[in-house]
């Protein structure tokens, strides 16, 4: 007689049982520190937090952008943003500037020294590192980037 088939794999372990190396999202958490290592060496080269310089990679990409669509881009609030911008500005990588037809908007751009810093940080290729192969690392970012869209739907409830 066979057993039917689940649909659902089984769960090896109960609740209780789970140890802290079985949680997915440790192991995203974790991952996620580890690739801060990683970049570390060459992002102090360049006097920068990995924050400001997604920051640059984004405003490179798209130019002149309102900090609040910055913000939603790189999943930063805005009293975590306005600090890391500030701080690039006085670095002389950006410029912030106000909106005249509407004082509430705040654009920003890169220097030229903004762009070029960007230009720099293109050595930071950590693809090797990661130990995937070229076929495997696309198929690896597209499921993160697919748990990422599927974690913040459920968090707002749809």
């Amino acid at each position: 007689m066979s057993v039917p088939k689940s649909k659902t794999p089984p769960n090896p372990k109960s609740r209780s049982d789970r140890k802290l190396a079985d949680f997915l999202c440790f192991a995203i958490y974790t991952c996620n520190l580890a690739y801060g290592r990683a970049y570390k060496p060459i992002l102090e080269e360049l006097g920068l937090t990995y924050p400001q310089y997604i920051a640059i990679v984004s405003l490179w990409e798209e130019g002149r952008q309102t900090v609040g669509s910055l913000g939603e881009k790189l999943f930063l609030e805005s009293n975590t943003l306005t600090p890391l911008l500030k701080k690039l500005e006085k670095m002389g990588y950006l410029r912030r500037e106000r909106d005249s037809e509407d004082e509430r908007q705040v654009f920003v751009t890169l220097t030229d020294a903004g762009r070029r810093l960007r230009e720099k940080g293109l050595k930071m290729n950590l693809v090797k590192a990661t130990g995937l192969s070229p076929e495997e690392f696309p198929k690896m970012q597209k499921a993160v980037v697919t748990l990422r869209d599927n974690l913040l739907q459920a968090a707002r409830g749809k």
